[in-house]
């Protein structure tokens, strides 16, 4: 079997003003970088904002994910091709890669196999820019803190809170020590976990995302008063440097249907979606936008139903949770070495994590629900039967997909069950209101989502929940925790229950518009493993990039 770079590398693709035509663009309505890639210039999104949503969304999310791997991305994209196979007109909406998996453990993020968006390479690596350019804005204004204090401090800073980024891994930053003209300590976090990166996903428009940059708060003075990127005059040098990057991009699958790849903001560190102002084009351009949020439901799309929708007004019609029976076996407790072997006591066990998603998807949330069978070559007739009875015991149903070997065909039940499912009313909810306090949100979350029988607080994080008690009203809380279990210990596999969960630290991300709820040993600094991906790439005397996945 070809790996997944060699199966982009040989594929055909089409001139992307072909794919834009299919969508009803022009020429005229792209920014092209190259053949193959393209972004929608700030006009035509502008245009296409004052047309009513013609599309349902259908948010794609999963289980817990495991070392073997469910496919979400994947699945995102099969779904898509599906679609437009079976006449209906569908569009992706998907994050952009980062490079800190990239070269680290995950590797990239643009599907596999023969579902996939392409050009791979391009999107894995640099892609049009914009998360450099998001990294250049974030530091031009820790540059400009460091410059205000270096010049006198007129603004009387007491304590720096904000913090450089970049896209890549690299523990060695995670705490470093400012020495210009006195010493403080700060650090680095990946740029997906910045706050200008969820910024850039929530912003509604150019003036929305200045508005929001200025609202950054960046430290506070000696009388204890916040001090904002405002003050500093920042947001609009800012808002220069992210211009063009807020353009939605313009890509293909390996089939030819359309996605739109723009912002990347991690789930287990950050909220986990793609940029608003691109899910709102795309609403506009196709019939069925199916967009995913990231790892499984108890965090990408907690985020996308109370963190992206309760910020924009945006509703799923309804949720796909996808799941493969190797990582419910090893939810199940069979070791990732044992899993292509039949085992249909640990995969019964397992099950019961994908439950959870299901119900949380319904009962919390209010929406429809299918499950996708990410379908390997290894599973055997008899643990699909019993997961199939099992899922239609919940009152849902199990579409099985081979999306990965076959393309758009291997999903087109899927694709026909999610086309009547979607027409079907929905009454998609939040899980708590606006005006529960920050303590009474994350326990419904942890509660009502993680199955948690408490919520503890460290003392840094006590001491932050009463500073920030005022200006944390009415925000919504993102919280930042392992995506390997329900709970904030990855050891902990499939419906772990009795558990608490700790709050290390609270951020308060103002220009976003939400808290940072950090748990257990997570880090908004990722580290490379030991074997880091990179010793796999390298580059061939044509210039063909090679061992990227």
């Amino acid at each position: 079997m070809l790996s997944d770079i060699e199966i982009a590398q040989a594929a055909t693709l089409s001139p992307i003003t072909d794919i834009a035509r299919r969508l009803g663009l022009s020429a005229s309505d792209l920014h092209l970088h190259g053949q193959h890639m393209a972004k929608l210039t700030q006009s035509t999104v502008n245009q296409l904002r004052t047309q009513p949503v013609r599309a349902k969304l259908i948010l794609m999310t999963a289980i817990n994910p495991t070392p073997a791997g469910e496919g979400k991305t994947t699945t995102t994209v099969g779904l898509t091709d599906a679609l437009n196979l079976a006449g209906y007109k569908a569009l992706a909406c998907l994050r952009e890669p980062s490079l800190g998996p990239v070269f680290g453990m995950k590797g990239g993020a643009t599907g596999g196999g023969y579902a996939q968006v392409v050009p791979m390479e391009n999107i894995n690596l640099h892609f049009t820019g914009d998360f450099h350019a998001i990294s250049a804005a974030n530091n031009l204004l820790a540059a400009l803190v460091d410059n205000h204090i270096y010049h006198g401090n007129a603004l009387q800073f007491d304590h720096v809170s904000w913090r450089r980024c970049m896209d890549m891994n690299d523990r060695a930053l995670r705490r470093i020590t400012i020495n210009q003209p006195y010493a403080y300590d700060t650090g680095f976090d990946i740029t997906v976990a910045s706050e200008v990166m969820a910024i850039f996903c929530l912003a509604t428009d150019l003036a929305d995302l200045t508005r929001r940059l200025g609202r950054m708060q960046v430290g506070q003075s000696t009388k204890g008063e916040p001090i904002f990127a405002s003050d500093l005059q920042a947001e609009s040098a800012m808002t220069a440097l992210l211009k063009d990057a807020f353009q939605p991009n313009l890509v293909q699958t390996l089939q030819g249907s359309p996605a739109l790849l723009h912002g990347g903001p991690f789930a287990n560190i950050a909220h986990g979606c793609n940029s608003l102002v691109a899910t709102q084009t795309a609403l506009r351009l196709a019939d069925y936008v199916v967009t995913e949020a990231g790892f499984g439901a108890d965090l990408g799309a907690e985020k996308f139903m109370d963190i992206k929708c309760r910020q924009s007004g945006l509703r799923p019609d309804m949720a796909v949770v996808v799941a493969t029976i190797r990582a419910l076996k090893y939810h199940g407790g069979v070791e990732v070495a044992d899993l292509n072997t039949e085992n249909l006591q640990a995969l019964s066990v397992g099950m019961a994590n994908l439950k959870k998603h299901v119900d949380n998807m319904r009962q919390h949330f209010g929406l429809p629900v299918l499950v996708a069978l990410n379908h390997f070559t290894h599973d055997t007739e008899a643990e699909v039967a019993l997961l199939q009875s099992a899922v239609e015991s919940w009152e849902s149903s199990l579409h099985v997909c081979r999306h990965w070997a076959q393309g758009g065909k291997g999903a087109l039940d899927l694709a026909h069950a999610v086309a009547n499912l979607a027409q079907q009313t929905a009454n998609p909810t939040l899980l708590y209101q606006d005006d529960l306090s920050l303590t009474d949100k994350l326990h419904a979350i942890a509660r009502s989502l993680y199955g948690a029988k408490d919520v503890t607080f460290s003392a840094q994080a006590e001491q932050q929940l009463e500073a920030m008690a005022e200006a944390s009203r009415g925000l919504p809380v993102c919280v930042a925790k392992t995506q390997y279990s329900l709970s904030s210990d990855a050891k902990l596999r499939n419906v772990p229950v009795g558990h608490t969960l700790h709050v290390r630290e609270l951020r308060l991300s103002r220009g976003a518009g939400f808290v940072v709820a950090v748990c257990g040993d997570i880090m908004t600094m990722p580290g490379l493993p030991k074997q880091p991906a990179s010793q796999r790439i390298t580059v061939d005397p044509s210039g063909r990039i090679i061992g990227l996945s």
